[in-house]
């Protein structure tokens, strides 16, 4: 059957909208906002779908001091259109990479927010990992710093948002990666690779934005390597080859600093400092990899809404949050540019560089 996307000439194979190329399970199509205040006010939100599972869904979790306050929606996908929504939740696009509203509606957290792109959106590197020989995520992806406007509501409290104080990111990405209800293991994912090293940073400063992107296997091979600048008028330069140093917090693997030395196109150096602040387990209540309470694209029936709150100094809760990807608002500072963003960051298991024998070591 045609789906309502059949109507526009956007085709890319002699498919109807309302099929992906692929029948892998796991395609999906996701947005991702942050949004923060600088000084520790933390939102996180994303709606996604997922064609080969029938299902749409959406997320937004606001943390402030050692809560996290989550909503889910749920849904089946239906016929593929330009509206975007399920539930009360719903991504508008006002201009095209540049401005984008997204309003939530629920009774224990709710928003209505515009965002603004700062510089231009930058086509990451195709993201690959395998298992065995099989990919587990092929994706790619578009990332974009910029400020917000709107009010923001949380257990009744409302909030302003001044862009002239809020900051963030997002990004679009689209392609494979595990999705739904778990698979079975097989003999590749039942192995596994003993580790995972990833660290995302796009950072914005008055004249310019950084993104650096940076995967590692447990010995240090990289797989994921990318580094650009964007400057306002839309022209990039590569970054070279980024030199990532973390320091740890003494007995974890929380980052408490880190420092990227990257490398201008004329050979300069370049080094941005970076000081994680608050942080958002995704893994926790945002249905990303090992969240126990709920996963992207899972079927959850039909008009699906959940609240949850998490007490993030809970020992059950706070056992969980080293086993994930975390993002941290990020404050930078680029020579005498001083800037702010998001820095991603996980280190599980095995990971030689940094001195993590096995899944049980800790910073010293």
């Amino acid at each position: 059957m045609p789906a309502p996307l059949d109507e526009y000439p956007i085709h890319q194979t002699p498919l109807t909208m309302a099929r992906v190329a692929t029948s892998d399970r796991n395609f999906y199509d996701r947005s991702y906002f942050n949004a923060h205040d600088r000084d520790g006010a933390f939102l996180i939100t994303g709606l996604g779908v997922y064609p080969n599972l029938g299902v749409t869904d959406a997320y937004a979790t606001v943390r402030r001091g050692n809560v996290q306050r989550c909503v889910r929606f749920s849904d089946a996908l239906g016929a593929r259109g330009l509206e975007q929504r399920v539930g009360g939740y719903r991504v508008e696009v006002i201009e095209p990479l540049r401005r984008i509203r997204v309003v939530c509606e629920h009774d224990d957290l709710s928003f209505d927010l515009t965002w603004t792109g700062a510089f231009p959106a930058v086509q990451e590197q195709p993201h690959l990992i395998l298992a065995g020989d099989r990919p587990i995520i092929e994706a790619s992806r578009f990332a974009q710093v910029g400020s917000w406007a709107g009010t923001l509501t949380v257990d009744g409290v409302d909030t302003a948002i001044d862009p002239a104080v809020w900051t963030g990111t997002r990004d679009r990405s689209w392609g494979i990666r595990p999705v739904g209800e778990a698979e079975p293991a097989g003999c590749a994912a039942s192995e596994g690779a003993g580790g995972f090293w990833w660290l995302y940073a796009p950072l914005r400063f008055e004249d310019f934005a950084v993104i650096v992107i940076v995967q590692e296997q447990p010995d240090g091979r990289r797989t994921l390597n990318d580094a650009t600048r964007v400057w306002p008028d839309g022209r990039t330069e590569q970054l070279g080859w980024p030199r990532v140093h973390i320091r740890y917090r003494c007995g974890t693997r929380e980052p408490i600093a880190a420092r990227l030395e990257l490398t201008t196109p004329d050979g300069k150096p370049l080094e941005v400092e970076i000081t994680p602040g608050p942080g958002v387990a995704l893994h926790v209540g945002c249905g990303y990899g090992g969240d126990p309470d709920w996963q992207h694209g899972q079927w959850k029936g039909r008009d699906w809404v959940d609240s949850a709150t998490y007490d993030l100094t809970d020992p059950a809760v706070a056992g969980r949050l080293p086993y994930g990807v975390t993002d941290y608002i990020a404050r930078a500072r680029c020579g005498d540019a001083e800037g702010w963003g998001l820095f991603e960051h996980a280190v599980l298991g095995r990971h030689d560089p940094t001195g993590f024998a096995d899944w049980g070591a800790v910073a010293p």
